[in-house]
């Protein structure tokens, strides 16, 4: 039965002090919401319980993100989509943005909120085994003020956290610390996207003088709340990884998670899986650590070549001719993290007109060639980025071609994506939220997708 909307009041103040003295004065009879998606569920199925709704949508002092030199703070109230755009997250919190990128539809992602993702306290959401990964603090903001307290520990049990009457979590803070790490995440569930999860994992690794240096591993859907295995980080600290070690940190995972039979999975499916994506971090992140020994040898070769043949070396992996001499000016280049960052820096500092030059090197979504001439190495990209894209059914080829046109007709320029990984219909919900923008937002948003474009084709590069 749906639910009587005469049954309910709603209240928007338009200040956070506002919200807070309202929730202090009348403690427990109001929820705040935020983007909505999880109370318009229950309310359309008759199932929300609370009749006093205070929202917390577009408070100014919760959708901010601030950068310091040591952290990065992330207002509760910053939706999926802030978090993908932003430059930042983007690059030294992969495992939060792509976390942004499983949970549901588009329409989702621009009203979901990190905050409201952390306060429904569900153990299978998207984001929360990223925050322990990452190690998270929350601050927590009340009429009677603030307190900062550790994300680890703030879900006390299924579905109930620290939040104490009339407390809202004003951000996320997260330390700019994770430039060495390897990142990797994985969601099973029935679909790519928009499923809840049978299981997930967020992992950081770090290899140093051949062993494992530091090790986090969290996951969600296996137990009551997100969990770190701690047992199984104990277990890989400190070694090298060898087929024994992954074998021994498979049963470890699989014995340490708590998962239980529900309509989405069974719990010795979780418990089999949750062993089988810690051992796949794991040879991957030795497989990372191989190719960073390659990179080595890459990187010595191209340090010395002059100038001229090492930007047409590097050319492929950006397509902008100023980027590519001035990343050679850049060298000596001594490792894969260096030559990320100086990439960062100078495709910022370029000019539209070298932004430009960088998208034309690409063909459009659906097609092999690009509009203007390229290399052999780009074309052969290209055709690995977009490789999902071939295998679309001919008619969702068709309605992606059209989409092209109108973006090229909106824009006089071609529509760019990070095509990894991604299928068709996923880049054609994509094309068409950005038909929106207006032209300084998608200019940048283009920007931001050919960055990631050149950081996974660099990491290609230095393996050749």
């Amino acid at each position: 039965m749906r639910a009587n909307p005469a049954e309910y009041d709603l209240v928007a103040p338009r200040t956070l002090p506002v919200v807070l003295s309202l929730l202090a004065q009348e403690p427990g009879a109001w929820l705040p919401i935020a983007g909505g998606t999880d109370v318009m569920v229950q309310y359309s199925a008759g199932k929300l319980s609370a009749r006093n709704l205070v929202s917390i949508w577009n408070l100014s002092e919760l959708r901010k993100i601030e950068i310091s030199t040591e952290e990065i703070q992330i207002g509760a109230g910053c939706t999926y989509t802030d978090l993908l755009q932003h430059e930042i997250v983007n690059r030294e919190f992969p495992l939060l943005s792509r976390a942004a990128g499983w949970t549901g539809s588009i329409a989702n992602q621009n009203r979901g909120t990190l905050g409201g993702n952390i306060v429904n306290a569900s153990p299978a959401a998207d984001s929360l085994p990223a925050l322990l990964a990452y190690e998270a603090e929350l601050l927590l903001v009340s009429a009677s003020g603030e307190r900062r307290i550790p994300y680890a520990g703030f879900h006390i049990a299924y579905r109930k956290t620290q939040l104490a009457p009339g407390e809202l979590i004003r951000a996320i803070c997260l330390k700019r610390s994770f430039s060495g790490y390897y990142a990797h995440a994985r969601k099973v569930g029935a679909r790519n996207a928009q499923a809840i999860s049978k299981v997930s994992l967020a992992a950081l690794g770090r290899i140093a003088d051949g062993v494992v240096d530091d090790i986090r591993l969290a996951m969600g859907s296996v137990a009551p709340v997100p969990v770190r295995l701690t047992e199984a980080e104990r277990i890989v600290k400190g070694k090298s990884i060898d087929s024994e070690l992954i074998h021994l940190a498979r049963a470890t995972a699989a014995a340490e998670v708590r998962p239980i039979d529900d309509i989405r999975s069974t719990l010795r499916y979780r418990s089999a899986v949750a062993g089988n994506l810690v051992a796949e971090f794991l040879e991957q992140l030795r497989a990372s650590h191989e190719r960073a020994g390659k990179s080595s040898a890459v990187l010595a070769r191209w340090n010395v070549l002059s100038v001229d043949k090492a930007a047409e070396e590097i050319l492929p992996c950006c397509g902008s001719k100023s980027w590519a001499r001035e990343m050679a000016n850049r060298r000596p280049v001594t490792d894969e993290a260096s030559i990320l960052a100086a990439c960062d820096q100078i495709w910022e500092d370029l000019p539209e007109s070298d932004w430009l030059e960088a998208f034309r090197s690409h063909p459009r979504i659906g097609e092999s060639r690009s509009p203007v001439s390229s290399s052999a190495q780009s074309a052969t990209w290209s055709g690995q980025e977009q490789q999902n894209v071939g295998l679309a059914r001919e008619a969702v080829k068709a309605i992606l071609a059209e989409a092209n046109r109108a973006y090229e007709k909106r824009f006089n320029r071609i529509f760019i994506v990070c095509a990894t990984g991604k299928s068709a219909p996923e880049i054609l919900e994509i094309l068409r939220r950005r038909l929106q923008n207006d032209e300084p937002t998608e200019l940048h948003e283009a920007a931001e997708q050919q960055r990631q474009i050149a950081h996974l084709r660099l990491k290609k590069w230095l393996t050749l």
